[in-house]
């Protein structure tokens, strides 16, 4: 099959034109080509079935049209990190995004923030997306590459060339808090996997809207089977604690320790209820439905790409952007009734 691949050479015999005036053709260089000579170019392409290289053609180019994301692949993902819920729909939502613009999209995952600029560089980018490096050195970072980069929910000084797209964590937990509350619940656990960058504004911010009632807090393995016999071991300990509202800081673990509490008999909402964050499609699949804190992938994609390419055109551009959650109730939280109190 590749040795009857067309060349540009085949094209330019056929038309007794030279290589570079098809080549022009080929990459959009036609300033100084008669549009005779343009139209009979595009006609024998066409005719011949010429397969364009585009890597080569995007790379040639000022601005090659390849928007970047990189995605932290987290020890914590046990190497399935695009299959975690919130990386999916943050993907889903750009890849829309960038099709409406007639962009590219090529993502990479890394534990190694050093990879970065080598990855940029050699595919020419017009713009980067980082996603799930909380506390990097963007500063550095900065400096090491040409390109504008926006960051999902990066904790650093803010930094030109560089926008920190977040969401509202500590009103996502306050939100959370506060419908605790309103429910009638006085006891409440939360569970993460550590109490740094967004998972402490989420926790702080539920300990707040939950007060005068007790929150305890419970930091969770990072991996799968620890988790699992993490809970084995706490779970006498969650019975006695007359615990009756649990606040997840994802929907992966709210829901992951929902099966959990159901393999034991735990009935949700009747003998514990749960919220998680996020809004993943599994919560509204999950049985039952999750009640989860909402964030917008459309509305930070969106605002992603923009950033992006007033940065580029030399436009001004915040360099911190807060987007709004929201609280969506679901049917593993309602009222408390009078036995569970």
């Amino acid at each position: 099959m590749t040795q009857n691949r067309i060349r540009i050479i085949d094209v330019a015999d056929a038309l007794g034109l030279s290589t570079a005036t098809v080549s022009k053709v080929i990459h959009g260089k036609t300033e100084k080509i008669s549009d005779e000579t343009v139209k009979r170019v595009q006609q024998e392409l066409e005719r011949s079935g010429y397969i364009p290289n585009m890597a080569g053609i995007l790379l040639a180019r000022n601005n090659s049209r390849i928007i970047g994301v990189v995605v932290n692949d987290h020890m914590k993902y046990e190497g399935r990190v695009l299959e975690d819920g919130f990386v999916m729909s943050s993907l889903n939502a750009l890849s829309h995004e960038v099709n409406e613009k007639g962009y590219f999209l090529m993502i990479k995952t890394t534990a190694d923030i050093s990879e970065i600029p080598v990855f940029a560089s050699m595919w020419n980018m017009d713009g980067l997306i980082l996603m799930g490096f909380c506390e990097a050195d963007y500063e550095k970072l900065r400096n090491q590459m040409r390109i504008s980069f926006v960051v999902y929910d990066g904790y650093f000084e803010k930094c030109s060339k560089v926008v920190n797209l977040v969401i509202n964590h500590y009103d996502g937990g306050y939100q959370a808090g506060k419908y605790f509350r309103e429910l009638g619940h006085e006891k409440a656990l939360c569970i993460a996997d550590n109490f740094i960058c967004m998972d402490k504004e989420r926790i702080e911010g539920f300990c707040e809207a939950f007060e005068p009632g007790e929150t305890l807090i419970w930091q969770i393995p990072k991996t799968e089977k620890e988790r699992v016999c993490f809970y084995q071991d706490k779970f006498s300990e969650l019975l006695k604690s007359s615990v009756t509202a649990i606040f997840a800081v994802s929907d992966f673990y709210a829901l992951e320790f929902m099966r959990f509490l159901q393999g034991k008999g735990i009935r949700i909402p009747e003998d514990i209820q749960i919220i998680g964050f996020d809004d993943n499609m599994v919560s509204r699949e999950s049985n039952p439905a999750l009640t989860t804190i909402h964030q917008e992938a459309s509305l930070r994609a969106k605002n992603a790409i923009e950033c992006l390419e007033a940065m580029r055109d030399g436009a001004y551009c915040e360099t911190e952007i807060v987007l709004p959650v929201e609280l969506v109730k679901r049917e593993s939280t309602r009222v408390l009734s009078c036995q569970n109190l």
